[in-house]
């Protein structure tokens, strides 16, 4: 499937950049998920370093500070953690079960990283990991960010019951519906949030709610999820085919065969990348530095995106 994307999907338009200090992160993040317990089996170390959330995370955020770097490093591994015990090990298999661990982090972000406040005894290292991840945040004195990202990782925990849902009653959602949660289930916005703290150059808040802007953001978040979603389609059919990736809701939907809906969905992609470069060019022409700042972390998002879903075994 990796060839079908790669003859397929254009090649974003955009720089190819790494940070130059992705080794050492890689390093310090994957102790941090060790020393947390995220990860207690040999097997899901291996899956977790297979992902390779270090390079993604380098290439996203390629010029900001190495501490940026590593909080950005950290939180994918989280999502990553996360997604696959709801994918992988059975977590997201119906609501009920699910529920109660989105339960306790949902509380976990009700604190929004208070330092006076205990750590968290529900949600186990998941729980534990997330505190710690909006602690720092926090200690940015961002608190615009910390309230950004809070809402965003709440919108995902909330989307992921929504996946749940559907895999109990074995139902592929309609491609609309699978459009508008895959921003959520995605991880995507958080991210964003996170790579935007990094560089510490935001737009003030009137620009930052400009309608053109926000929708420019919305686009960056579905040319990321639909990229994951073509490359990973092979990995997804097999075993138990899983309903959410884009590929599976077009051929549900319009009644495709396969490669109908694969080529679809790439179309759908190098469409939506082509009204992604009108749209960056029209606001980037008089922006401001900060909003200049949010132009290119997006960009960057996209093109690393499509360069790390080249190698990381996670979707081979």
């Amino acid at each position: 499937m990796r060839s079908f994307a790669i003859s397929a999907l254009r090649e974003p338009p955009f720089p190819v950049h790494r940070h130059p200090a992705v080794e050492a992160v890689a390093g310090q993040s994957a102790e941090w998920v060790r020393e947390l317990g995220l990860i207690d089996s040999p097997t899901g170390l291996r899956r977790l370093a297979g992902a390779n959330p270090a390079e993604l995370a380098a290439r996203a955020c390629p010029e900001a500070p190495a501490g940026g770097l590593r909080l950005l490093t950290d939180l994918i591994c989280w999502l990553f953690v996360m997604d696959d015990a709801c994918d992988e090990d059975g977590l997201g298999a119906s609501p009920t079960r699910l529920a109660p661990t989105v339960a306790e982090l949902l509380a976990v972000l009700d604190r929004q990283g208070d330092p006076a406040a205990p750590a968290p005894t529900g949600g186990g290292p998941l729980g534990v990991a997330l505190d710690d991840l909006c602690r720092r945040v926090r200690a940015r004195q961002r608190p615009a960010l910390l309230l950004r990202l809070v809402s965003e990782l709440r919108e995902y925990l909330l989307a992921l019951l929504w996946e749940a849902a559907n895999r109990e009653h074995q139902r592929v959602p309609g491609v609309t519906e699978y459009v508008q949660m895959r921003r959520h289930t995605g991880g995507t916005r958080p991210s964003f949030t996170l790579t935007d703290l990094a560089y510490d150059q935001l737009p003030e808040a009137g620009r930052r709610a400009d309608p053109a802007l926000v929708a420019l953001d919305v686009l960056a978040a579905d040319l990321v999820c639909w990229c994951n979603d073509v490359f990973s389609y092979g990995k997804e059919r097999t075993g138990t085919p899983d309903a959410h990736n884009l590929v599976t809701t077009i051929a549900g939907e319009t009644g495709q065969d396969e490669a109908a809906a694969l080529r679809a969905a790439a179309t759908r992609f190098n469409e939506a990348l082509a009204e992604y470069a009108e749209r960056e060019a029209a606001l980037a022409s008089g922006a401001d530095e900060p909003v200049r700042a949010v132009l290119t972390n997006r960009r960057n998002w996209i093109r690393a995106t499509y360069d790390w879903s080249l190698a990381a075994s996670r979707y081979a």
